[in-house]
């Protein structure tokens, strides 16, 4: 492993430099439509639980819009998501249907990924630029490609172990349970990819002398597909 050199950045920093730009985002997006929808269920019912799940992306979504703040992309696919999943679910009169299709939004993510990665155009080389600014000679470099590809696994590998465990806890457990642990669960093993995406990237930064050029610091975390399918 190479050792960190004098003012590069540690991993515990670039941890919470990741905490502190993407926290917001995936609380305001995913973690605080999840608790609503649960204490709604548990006080009131289903119907006043969609209710605030939508109403609060929408107030969000809205709120951005005229304070005319940046629209953070996971927040637009938390809307999109969740407004498709409400009309299904209620058209369908099927709460399990409601819970079962972010389960095949997570396959589905891992599946894309690992055909990128078959065919030799990983997805995570086409989203790195907005978290780790690269020069197309620095993208073509074997060891970036290479990080590129294992990342590209990587987030496939949580895809599908989110869709596994939400199938698994979803037909095991009652629904109040279920959507209390979906939610520890699901940002447990987010965490552990994140902390896992940081460090396999500075580790390949370093090796490349990415982090002694000017510019940006150089982060690549890619999208949450927990949080996209949530």
């Amino acid at each position: 492993m190479s050792a960190v050199q004098p003012g590069e950045p540690s991993k515990s920093a670039i941890l919470v430099m990741v905490t502190r730009r993407s926290g917001p985002h995936l609380l305001e997006a995913t973690v605080i439509p999840a608790v609503l929808f649960y204490a709604c269920f548990v006080v009131v019912g289903l119907g006043a639980a969609y209710a605030a799940a939508v109403g609060w992306s929408y107030a969000v979504f809205v709120r951005r819009i005229v304070r005319h703040e940046a629209i953070p992309p996971i927040l637009v696919l938390g809307v999109i998501g969740v407004t498709l999943r409400t009309i299904i679910a209620v058209l369908s009169d099927s709460s399990f249907v409601y819970f079962f299709q972010p389960v095949l939004a997570s396959a589905a993510i891992g599946v894309a990924l690992l055909i990128s990665v078959a065919i030799g155009r990983p997805l995570i080389a086409f989203v790195a630029g907005e978290f780790w600014p690269l020069t197309s000679e620095e993208a073509a470099r074997p060891r970036v490609h290479q990080l590129f590809r294992r990342l590209t696994v990587l987030w496939a590998g949580v895809s599908l172990a989110s869709a596994l465990l939400t199938t698994g806890l979803l037909v095991s457990l009652p629904v109040g349970a279920f959507l209390a642990l979906k939610q520890v669960c699901g940002l447990g093993l987010t965490a552990a990819a994140v902390c896992l995406t940081v460090s396999m990237s500075l580790r390949t930064a370093r090796r490349e002398g990415l982090l002694s050029r000017p510019g940006p610091l150089p982060i690549l975390v890619c999208p949450v597909p927990e949080a996209l399918a949530n």
